[in-house]
């Protein structure tokens, strides 16, 4: 049977290989007979746009080949939908696949696995709606929203074009550092509440943010469970301290992090607690300021994983 399979690829993405990469998965995908419409455009929005009508005329999965900021599309454009995701990791991050087990910087090995998958059927992971509340402006994520410290270096860490991985985060945090002052945070979770000054608040679908930072060590992406990791006030100093344990999920041993366990969850800035919060980024890409609300749809992103 001949598969039809749409492909998106960022150019840029890992520093520029990723328009080699999309090459090499294009004749790869076609050379084992599948028909491959290459959805690839300018912007992530018309990407998007391509990718969404090309899925309502009928393919058998979306490909996308980048870093976790594709995936994000991707997962814009499938989740709640019976297509599936392939992703072909090519990025400087790659915390989806890493988290699914997929090859990293391997175009010839994702793509095995890829019609591997296509053959013996994908699997079923959550996916988590996130928007203002009260509206209908919602959008999908399958990472990690961060919308404190790690959000503000997220951010400042997006501009920069080296160093690659991980090791871009810490060159973004000692910029933060210069001018960090503690946020005020309202989280309520199924309910709870947890109200604090803070040094960051992430909402985790998977273990890892930032390239390999082990923000939620036991984050499942199939438990129908989002990990909150809320930590209270840090001084500078401290967050030194404690960011080398991130890596290794260390921090959470600290009695000034918690991680709390909900379906939906609503943040919201509370100022007279501390500063706003920063804008959150999710997947590595930019969501927007507080309030969110969030909830996690179990099963609803097929992936070839």
């Amino acid at each position: 049977m001949t598969r039809r399979i749409g492909l998106v690829v960022n150019p840029s993405s890992g520093k520029g290989r990723g328009a080699a990469a999309g090459r090499e998965a294009h004749a790869l995908l076609s050379a084992s007979g599948c028909v491959v419409e290459d959805l690839s455009a300018p912007s992530l929005a018309q990407a998007t746009d391509r990718a969404r009508a090309a899925a309502l005329r009928g393919l058998d999965a979306l490909v996308v080949v980048g870093g976790d900021g594709m995936v994000h599309l991707g997962v814009n454009v499938v989740a709640g939908t019976d297509v599936p995701l392939g992703v072909v990791a090519a990025g400087t991050g790659n915390d989806v696949a890493r988290t699914l087990g997929l090859p990293r910087g391997d175009v010839r090995g994702a793509v095995r696995e890829v019609l591997r998958r296509l053959e013996e059927g994908p699997r079923r992971i959550d996916a988590v709606r996130v928007g203002p509340p009260g509206t209908h402006a919602q959008e999908w994520f399958v990472g990690a929203l961060s919308c404190g410290i790690d959000a503000a270096v997220n951010a400042r860490a997006n501009g920069y074009r080296w160093p690659q991985g991980s090791t871009r985060y810490v060159r973004a945090l000692v910029a933060e550092l210069g001018r960090f002052r503690p946020f005020g945070y309202r989280v309520t979770y199924d309910g709870a509440v947890w109200e604090s000054a803070g040094t960051l608040v992430a909402v985790a679908n998977v273990p890892w943010i930032g390239g390999g930072l082990k923000i939620a060590p036991d984050a499942a992406v199939d438990d129908g469970l989002l990990d909150v990791v809320v930590a209270g006030p840090f001084t500078k100093p401290g967050v030194v301290r404690i960011f080398p344990g991130i890596y290794s999920g260390r921090h959470v041993a600290d009695p000034r992090v918690q991680v709390l366990r909900a379906r939906e969850v609503l943040v919201e800035p509370a100022p007279a607690l501390g500063s706003v919060p920063p804008p959150a980024f999710a997947d590595g890409e930019r969501i927007g300021p507080l309030p969110l609300a969030l909830q996690v749809v179990p099963g609803a992103l097929r992936v070839l994983a």
